[in-house]
């Protein structure tokens, strides 16, 4: 009689070795990417941010057109047809923030932060990679939006309107796109400072809506000194063609905002590599 021994078989998954690249910038860039795009709601909140610069500067040019007449010789004196087109990044910035907090926080919540941090246990390339990969993105979006909500709002303001030519208007397009790709930066650095979607989302908030509101009700000299450093402000600056007498310049408002995101990139960089995922 003979016996059959089955012998072990071993797949070609099984003996094929597994290579192991080296960590580079563009490695880390490139699977950032693919996180950013996989996510629906980087296309929605993308899509909303341009909807809303464009539809509320188109709208606000039409509704100024047709109620021209009514409006009070003041009114009339002080209207910009830059600035007004332009109007949409108010609540373009709100888009552009939250998705920037989402885009980090969203892994904290998942547990997927793990993960990134054992491909890259330098953990700092992370948010080298998010911040400036968003950044090109926020900025190449927000610069069509904006000179689209330029360009038609123009049009629509019929007689009122004025060209791309005219005193200020590529400085405030620019100066909208760059506001708002700060403002995601800036976004993304919180995210990683306070690693809750929900805390996130109020600071950023606070920040832009509810502090510089509260700021009005503090006596008129300390408004000078602290209003003007705020960062939806500076942003307000850097985005207008026209600059008030108790403004800071458009380069020094750049300036201020600047240091805002830089602060708060160095403040995400400690936690990131002092605390656990």
């Amino acid at each position: 009689m003979t016996t059959l021994t089955a012998q072990p078989t071993t797949s070609s998954a099984e003996t094929a070795p597994v290579q192991v690249q080296r960590v580079t910038p563009a490695r880390v860039l490139h699977s950032e990417w693919i996180k950013l795009r996989s996510l629906r709601s980087t296309g929605l909140t993308l899509a909303a941010a341009v909807l809303t610069m464009v539809a509320m500067g188109w709208i606000i040019a039409w509704a100024t057109h047709r109620n021209w007449s009514e409006l009070r010789p003041d009114e009339q004196a002080a209207f910009s047809a830059i600035d007004f087109t332009l109007a949409g990044s108010t609540l373009a910035q709100l888009a552009i923030g939250v998705l920037g907090v989402l885009l980090v926080t969203g892994e904290y919540a998942t547990g997927m932060i793990r993960a990134t941090f054992g491909a890259v246990p330098r953990r700092l390339p992370v948010l080298w990679a998010k911040a400036a990969l968003y950044a090109a993105i926020a900025f190449v979006l927000m610069l069509l939006a904006s000179f689209a909500a330029f360009v038609g709002g123009q049009q629509l303001l019929g007689t009122h309107g004025t060209t791309l030519s005219a005193p200020g208007a590529a400085r405030a397009i620019l100066g909208v796109a760059g506001y708002l790709t700060l403002i995601g930066v800036f976004a993304v650095a919180l995210g990683f400072i306070i690693r809750s979607t929900a805390g996130g989302v109020a600071t950023l908030f606070a920040l832009l809506l509810v502090v510089p509101g509260l700021g009005l009700l503090l006596p008129s000299s300390w408004e000078d000194r602290i209003l003007p450093y705020l960062p939806s402000n500076a942003g307000s600056t850097m985005s207008s063609s026209q600059t008030a007498a108790d403004s800071l310049s458009a380069g020094a408002s750049l300036l201020v905002l600047l240091a805002w995101v830089v602060t708060a990139l160095a403040a995400a960089a400690v936690p990131i590599e002092k605390r656990d995922a």
